[in-house]
């Protein structure tokens, strides 16, 4: 026993004796992880429900993580290069330690709100059928809170005064009044956003002439996708400054017009019924309410009529539409209904003698 308290004290007399026990203790958490992952896939096949096997390997590898980083804060704490006071704000010392303790519980906090939000309210959601756009503004206002709670427990702990941050209060709200005006305007916008929901996560909206779906709405701005894949990033006070069209906005139902023009003296009873035919052999068109044409004018080179029809999501009308188009055409071309273009009838009444052999006389040369 003397023998080892000897080389102990020999041991921590060492001047590299906390990193080297520190890389021979550090292994022993990558084998109990790789222990514990084992023994779950063993009984991966016993979860009924498909989320527990996920959430349980997120949890032993991020558990894994935050062991590793307050086993070194524990173990290096007395250490010169954590412990070093490198300089003070408002009479509080900052250490090394001072950036590690607040960055791991905010790390912490991010990863609480993405396993909260994905393995519990997701059951929630599923349980009261709550609409995907609602999901998307309880989860929002769940992880900002989080990480603001996050922060106002992680500066106290490492003694950071909140009072010393009063003398940077002049120069942030002139900042605020001044440079950052458009970002508090964003910020603003984006929590009416989530509360009023103008729009949500998944709605077909035109903005500025612009038909695109929304993506993704953050706090400061949204990520809408066009019909050609393109990605636009939109300040949220565009939303509310700016008219914009929802067309899932409520009843996601639209009714699409097809403007059809047949040549005068067409049958047009004949007409009718191909249109309705026509909307009627799509899929994507409902039934209730049906079909119908109306007969809007006699034009001046066709007979024009209208067809409605009703789509279950906006994002079918454009391929709905020209589907139909072509239907109509081949029914038309079948019965010889014909699709008149406009034209014009020049009736000359009389021209003098004199006039007409000048023309003649102007041919002739030519």
């Amino acid at each position: 026993m003397q023998v080892i308290r000897e080389w102990l004290a020999r041991w921590q007399h060492f001047k590299y004796h906390h990193e080297i026990s520190f890389l021979i203790f550090i292994p022993l958490f990558f084998i109990l992880r790789s222990i514990l992952i084992k023994r779950l896939k063993n009984y991966a096949h016993k979860f009924d429900n498909n989320d527990i096997y996920p959430f349980l390997m997120s949890l032993i590898n991020w558990g894994t993580f935050y062991a590793i980083i307050f086993y070194s804060v524990v173990y290096f704490k007395d250490t010169f290069w954590l412990s070093k006071t490198w300089f003070e704000i408002g009479g509080t010392p900052v250490t090394t330690l001072t950036f590690i303790i607040p960055a791991t519980i905010i790390s912490l906090s991010f990863k609480f709100s993405r396993f909260f939000s994905r393995f519990v309210l997701s059951k929630v959601y599923e349980r009261y059928e709550i609409e995907e756009g609602m999901q998307y503004t309880f989860n929002r206002l769940l992880h900002y809170s989080v990480i603001v709670i996050a922060f106002l427990i992680a500066l106290p702990t490492v003694g950071f005064d909140f009072s010393v941050l009063t003398m940077f209060a002049g120069a942030i709200g002139v900042g605020v009044g001044f440079g950052m005006r458009n970002i508090a305007s964003n910020f603003i916008s984006g929590l009416i956003i989530l509360f009023e929901r103008p729009i949500k996560i998944g709605d077909r909206i035109t903005i500025d002439g612009l038909q695109c779906d929304v993506e993704h709405i953050t706090i400061r701005s949204t990520i809408v996708r066009t019909r050609n894949n393109e990605r636009i990033i939109i300040p949220n006070s565009e939303f509310i400054e700016n008219r914009v069209v929802n067309w899932s906005y409520g009843d996601p139902k639209l009714r699409v017009e097809l403007f059809i023009g047949v040549a005068y003296g067409s049958d047009v009873r004949l007409l009718e019924k191909l249109l309705l035919q026509a909307a009627g052999e799509n899929k994507n068109i409902l039934t209730d309410p049906p079909p119908r044409v109306d007969f809007l004018e006699f034009g001046d080179s066709s007979l024009n009529f209208r067809l409605l029809f009703w789509i279950p999501d906006p994002a079918l009308r454009i391929r709905v539409k020209s589907a139909v188009n072509y239907r109509i055409n081949d029914l038309l071309q079948q019965h010889n209904i014909e699709i008149p273009f406009p034209q014009r009838d020049l009736h000359i009444r009389s021209i003098d003698g004199e006039v007409l052999k000048q023309v003649q006389f102007e041919t002739d040369k030519q």
